[in-house]
């Protein structure tokens, strides 16, 4: 043994990082049996900007796990990925290097970022912004590395893959053209929700209420049957008026089923429009019939849809109202229109206001309220509804029978905790249509797709032409399809390219075909999926964890994985989600440097499954003040000397400690067979402060050699054994620490070494009663001693104890702890100490 004089944690995680990948610990075995296989599904967070202390909580919690099981003899498939493609990364791009994308410029090989981005951002061509894009994230995923391994996550490295990779793309693109074969990934144009900021359609899932100022105006139709009297309509969105399609109450609303099959004129722009019922109307809203415009909600896309109304589109793909008029709109509507060409949905809202107030067709002022409004995830302004063209996968949106296997597929699946499996079934009852998979951006996986052009130069939509999958990945944008050569690209007779990426998830929920290989490594793939387990938090089961599931289904017809672990939120000093967003993150450097990183651990898996938990350094301190009692007590056991080969544990204190550390050892293995970190920590930490506190204490003179040499190594052996279970059992939460203890006296590696089992202390273990018995007594010790304020090797005058046999198996052993002169037995259980 090569003990230190001071143990410190200092430098641990630089150390065995560095020892961990040079010794290949957590490299995973490729000749495993899938009967001995545990593979993680592991979440690539999103390479962009910087990790966050909210990052290290969970992905410690799925270490902790994977370190279980390779203690427990699995071959452990742990890969990281990189989530590189997508908003995030344009967007942070823009950003620090100033610039923006520009598809119609031709690529400048020499091109050179400005030094110090500037107010104005320099245009460059769709290549020249993807290298900037993987010159960035390559940076960041650097960073990410680095944090990772002073977390000590014990990911196998050399599978590491990023979501723009080849492999990811050949994936991503192989899964949409079968999708595409099967009749499950379609093309529509249809209204698509719309950030106009970034240009691009949004799915339902990215979707989120804000609540916003907004006002209601109430505004005059005029029924076309004369001597019919007004009817007004209470709108949020009077700019809209111009699109109005219908006006729609419900069908058993008495006020307005007289007029339905009517037709009324539109204020201020004249257009004829119909009366209808639908059951979506809510005869409780403002006035309780609703104008229907093209399109102002995803009701009004209901209601378009379900009542076959026309289209009269106002707003274009940048927010601002079309050049020209829709049609149906009366002479002086059409002129009213030509006021709002080219204005914002702001401007326009004002103008069609001061407008419908000259013609008297707004009642009153206009009534303000705050209510829910739509937007992008990661958008400033308010999405709105324009008609385009993109992709689409079935998801059960509009297929019940899809949506019931769905439903039975998250309850074949095991959710820790349990309750979490409610989010997934309220997402799959909820789903109000396709998943939209295509996106109007640059940095992204390419729709894998070609069309014909006719004679006058137009796209062939519905004869699309698609690559061989041994092609794969491919961008049609650069690359030619089958038959064509690349001189006909754009011109009459030749071909054009899907403009279109992927969806960020797209890809994401195809991450255990990704890690796995599927398509490029048959044999790693057929050991590894389904997998086990599939960690991550509860705010994306409706995009990440539904998305994977229909994945899994539609193409292996099964789960991707067998358990789903939901972590919580890490919450600010005012309970609120911490978020780069909101700009209320701590990120974990300069904690991994000031409490260390088993301490910044333990904070992590100590938290309860799924639930969200406040950041807190005090429990970072309480983390390191573990970890430094580990490496002391390693110290002193150790330096107390080997105890002979021969030697047996016979003392009944002794028997009695590894009697009551086997049901810990059950607590906790079970705890983590369950995935709860949190529960498999509390039960190793309770024992091994017991451990310290009151047993090293009780033992420490016999250790020493006062009462002979068979005692002395019976409470040597004992120490060992029971320090040698505490590492092993503390190991996956605080991995530096307990693997610098382990190195001081085993051999091979902590995380390598057997889990241990009740069951190995069967032939030293004994009765548990003496150990109660003694920690019950030396607290009575401590406690008159401490109320007397005086030393804890201030000699006692005597001690009362119980007249039981439990007492007197371990009395010399209290004596010597308590320096108690004498001891005096009386019938009542309780202990009471004499100064």
């Amino acid at each position: 043994m090569n003990l230190p004089d001071k143990p410190t944690i200092d430098g641990l995680p630089d150390k065995w990082a560095q020892r961990w990948e040079s010794e290949r610990v957590y490299r995973f075995d490729r000749a495993a049996p899938r009967e001995r296989v545990f593979a993680i599904d592991t979440p690539p967070p999103t390479a962009s900007g910087e990790l966050h202390v909210g990052h290290v909580f969970s992905y410690t919690q799925t270490d902790v796990i994977a370190r279980f099981q390779r203690m427990r003899g699995k071959a452990v498939f742990y890969p990281m990925g990189w989530d590189d493609n997508g908003l995030p990364t344009e967007r942070r791009v823009q950003q620090f290097f100033g610039v923006r994308c520009d598809p119609s410029l031709p690529y400048d090989p020499g091109f050179t970022p400005p030094e110090k981005p500037g107010k104005s951002q320099v245009p460059v061509s769709r290549r020249n912004f993807i290298e900037l894009c993987e010159r960035l994230t390559a940076r960041d995923e650097e960073a990410f590395e680095r944090v990772w391994r002073l977390v000590g996550l014990s990911v196998d490295w050399s599978l590491l893959y990023t979501t723009i990779g080849t492999r990811a793309r050949a994936v991503s693109q192989r899964a949409f053209l079968r999708a595409l074969d099967r009749g499950d990934a379609y093309p529509a144009q249809a209204p698509t929700l719309w950030d106009t900021t970034f240009r691009t359609a949004v799915a339902q899932a990215e979707l989120e209420d804000r609540d916003r100022p907004g006002a209601y105006h109430r505004l005059v139709f005029h029924p076309d049957a004369s001597g019919a009297a007004p009817i007004t309509v209470a709108t949020t969105r009077p700019e809209l008026l111009p699109a109005c399609v219908a006006l729609v109450a419900h069908p058993d609303d008495e006020r307005y089923r007289p007029l339905f099959g009517s037709t009324v004129r539109s204020p201020l722009f004249g257009a004829r429009v119909p009366v209808l019922a639908h059951r979506l109307a809510d005869p409780a809203k403002g006035t309780g019939i609703a104008m229907v415009c093209t399109f102002g909600d995803t009701t009004d896309v209901i209601w378009w849809r379900e009542l076959d109304l026309p289209t009269r589109p106002v707003l274009g793909f940048d927010g601002r109202f079309l050049p020209d008029a829709p049609s149906g709109l009366s002479e002086a509507g059409r002129a009213a229109y030509a006021g709002l060409a080219g204005a914002t949905v702001h401007t326009g809202r004002e103008r069609i206001t001061a407008l419908l107030r000259d013609s008297g067709e707004l009642l009153g002022e206009p009534e303000a309220i705050t209510h829910p409004v739509k937007f992008y995830e990661r958008g400033d302004k308010p999405l709105e509804i324009v008609s385009t063209r993109q992709w689409y996968i079935r998801n059960g949106g509009r297929d019940e029978a899809l949506r019931d296997r769905l439903h039975a597929r998250g309850r074949e699946l095991t959710w820790h905790p349990a309750h979490m499996r409610t989010r997934y079934e309220h997402w799959v009852a909820g789903l109000a249509g396709d998943w939209l998979i295509s996106r109007q951006r640059f940095f992204g996986v390419p729709i894998p797709v070609w069309y014909p052009l006719d004679a006058d130069g137009l796209p062939e939509h519905d004869r699309p032409i698609t690559p061989a999958e041994h092609t794969l990945p491919i961008d049609p944008s650069s690359d030619t399809p089958p038959g064509y050569t690349e001189d006909q690209r754009g011109r009459p007779g030749g071909f054009t390219a899907d403009p279109d990426v992927m969806d960020t998830w797209a890809t994401s929920s195809l991450t255990p075909q990704i890690a796995g290989g599927w398509g490029f490594d048959d044999d790693l793939f057929a050991r590894v999926f389904p997998m086990d387990l599939r960690p991550q938090s509860h705010e994306i089961i409706r995009t990440w964890l539904f998305a994977t599931v229909l994945r899994g289904h539609t193409e292996h017809d099964a789960l991707p994985w067998r358990n789903a672990a939901i972590a919580g939120w890490i919450l600010d000093p005012d309970r609120k989600k911490m978020s780069k967003s909101v700009g209320n993150v701590v990120t974990p450097l300069g904690l991994l440097a000031e409490h260390g990183s088993d301490a910044v651990r333990y904070w992590a898996a100590a938290a309860r499954p799924g639930a969200d938990t406040a950041f807190d350094t005090g429990q970072m301190r309480v983390g390191r003040r573990l970890a430094m009692k580990i490496l002391n007590a390693t110290r002193f056991v150790l330096g107390l000397g080997e105890p002979d080969p021969a030697a047996t544990v016979s003392e009944p204190l002794d028997r009695a400690l590894l009697a009551a550390l086997q049901p810990v050892i059950a607590e906790a293995t079970a705890a983590l067979d369950g995935y709860d970190a949190g529960r498999a920590l509390d039960a190793a930490e309770r024992f091994f402060w017991l451990f310290c506190d009151d047993y090293l204490e009780l033992v420490k003179l016999r250790a020493y050699g006062q009462h002979g040499p068979a005692a002395a190594d019976s409470a040597r052996l004992t120490l060992r054994a029971a320090l040698s279970a505490l590492l092993r059992l503390l190991a996956p939460v605080l991995p530096f620490v307990t693997e610098e203890a382990w190195s001081w006296w085993q051999p091979g590696s902590i995380h390598t070494a057997a889990w241990p089992a009740a069951s190995d202390l069967d032939g030293l273990a004994g009765d548990p009663a003496p150990l109660a018995a003694a920690t019950a007594a030396i607290e009575a010790v401590r406690r008159a001693k401490s109320e007397a304020k005086v030393s804890m090797r201030t000699p006692l005058r005597s001690l009362t104890a119980p007249d039981d046999d439990a007492f007197t198996r371990i009395e010399q052993d209290v004596r010597d702890a308590g320096v108690i002169t004498a001891v005096t037995r009386h019938p009542s259980p309780t202990y009471l100490a004499h100064l």
